[in-house]
């Protein structure tokens, strides 16, 4: 499905966007969730999602239009706020049942609802892609195989530190064992405390 994403409703989903900071900040923090996004959603869902903010913070002399790993960023240059330019969208498209509307605005939500669009709050959205991260790293980590032979001490040890607690200590050659997985939670891509750095800005936050 393809996307549509309300950039700054976003940011402030996350918790990252912070308090305000000079037009440096603002950038940083655009990067930061454009390489988490870039990260999160899968190559064929990147070529259909759309990002949208708003111009008033955009670095100065930035096109309009800009491609980061294959996602398009659109700044709202020439519109009076990010919202106006979503609703022009909204309304070009011309298969709207097939687009995902991220944003936790009302204005953006009426406009989605009258064009047959889906549409998601924010946070909700966010916290879900959080989920399918924390499901990839699952899946990343029970991908390992158990070698084949006895284990040397070492080799246990190694095994232990990489899966964790749960992983029972007496590996040995038997091949009908359990498979060496452990569920590994990622942590938050934006943490506490996350956006005080990312938005200094010539030493003030």
């Amino acid at each position: 499905m393809a996307l549509l994403i309300d950039g700054y409703n976003l940011l402030h989903a996350t918790g990252i966007f912070g308090q305000g900071s000079g037009p440096g900040g603002f950038q940083r923090t655009r990067e930061a969730l454009l390489r988490f996004l870039a990260a999160s959603i899968d190559e064929k869902e990147r070529k259909q999602t759309t990002i949208v903010f708003d111009a008033a913070q955009a670095p100065p002399g930035l096109p309009r239009i800009v491609t980061h790993d294959e996602m398009t960023v659109r700044y709202a240059t020439g519109y009076p706020d990010a919202d106006t330019l979503i609703e022009e969208i909204l309304e070009d498209c011309s298969n709207p049942r097939s687009l995902l509307v991220v944003s936790s605005d009302h204005r953006i939500q009426r406009a989605a609802r009258r064009r047959g669009a889906a549409y998601l709050d924010s946070d909700q959205w966010y916290h879900e892609l959080c989920h399918k991260r924390r499901q990839a790293s699952t899946r990343q980590s029970q991908s390992h195989e158990k070698p084949q032979g006895k284990l040397r001490k070492a080799e246990v040890d190694a095994w232990l530190q990489e899966f964790g607690e749960n992983i029972e200590s007496s590996i040995d050659t038997d091949s009908s064992s359990k498979p060496l997985a452990n569920s590994t939670d990622i942590e938050n891509p934006f943490p506490p405390g996350y956006a005080d750095d990312l938005l200094e800005d010539d030493g003030q936050v």
